[in-house]
């Protein structure tokens, strides 16, 4: 069975300054030391959770995506985390998964957070996007949308399961922490899977940001927490794992089944 060495980056970020996000990103990157073969980032890693898109949304040609891919080719990783693009006339939130030979996927965020504003601003997305490593299925959201299990409910057949790692990229203030690491919690155990949660630390222009980066076990079991400062922290998760949990507990079988409605 296949492993899978995975990265969490929980570091601060510099409000609306995407040159020296991007300076600090390639440097904690550039320093990791332990073998490592996806990175994830935040959301909105070269900003902050900013409702102005219209001064900082880069294209899918801009510097950014340009970045993600140089990094991911140096080092020759996957990276991902959610940036601010514009497409046309529309504003997206959206996570980019880059792999190290240039190409990439992307999942535009579908919640868009009402409470902070951020649907007067952005385009909600209607497509999920489960990217495909060394075997493993991997279903990438972001923030907002951990608040929405039908949104990263297993879809499952008879015979097998939809996806084995569930990842969130957050700014996901301090004051609803606790919500934070309860729902992670609740993903990995309903859908029998591995769940990473990257959620950033310091401060914007409003809100404090405690990271309490996750990775949950498929039991719920807490394997990496890391609150209040920054870390880079690797771990390495077992498919194995995975699939004797569901062997052994088989729940995904009798799941309701359902289509999502968009």
């Amino acid at each position: 069975m296949s492993s899978l060495a995975l990265t969490i980056v929980q570091t601060d970020l510099s409000w609306e300054n995407k040159a020296a996000n991007l300076q600090q990103l390639k440097e904690k990157i550039n320093a990791i030391e332990e073998r490592t073969e996806i990175v994830v980032l935040p959301e909105m890693f070269t900003t902050g959770f900013s409702m102005q898109p219209e001064l900082f949304a880069e294209t899918m040609e801009g510097e950014t995506v340009q970045w993600m891919k140089e990094i991911a080719a140096a080092n020759k990783i996957i990276i991902t985390g959610s940036v601010i693009i514009k497409e046309n006339d529309d504003y997206f939130n959206r996570l980019i998964w880059m792999l190290p030979n240039g190409q990439f996927g992307y999942y535009n965020k579908r919640h868009l957070f009402a409470y902070g504003e951020e649907d007067k601003h952005y385009t909600a997305g209607d497509k999920r996007l489960i990217a495909s490593v060394k075997g493993w299925k991997i279903n990438l959201q972001i923030c907002y949308d951990l608040r929405f299990p039908v949104w990263s409910r297993q879809q499952s057949t008879e015979t097998e399961t939809e996806f084995d790692l569930l990842i969130y990229v957050a700014n996901w203030p301090e004051r609803r922490s606790h919500a934070w690491k309860t729902l992670l919690c609740a993903r990995a155990i309903e859908n029998q899977c591995y769940v990473a949660g990257v959620n950033r630390v310091g401060k914007d222009n409003k809100h404090t940001y405690s990271g309490d980066s996750l990775v949950i076990d498929p039991l719920g079991q807490v394997l990496y927490h890391q609150a209040d400062i920054e870390d880079i922290f690797t771990i390495t998760l077992e498919k194995e794992e995975v699939n004797k949990v569901r062997m052994q507990f088989p729940f995904w079988k009798d799941a309701d089944p359902f289509t999502l409605g968009l």
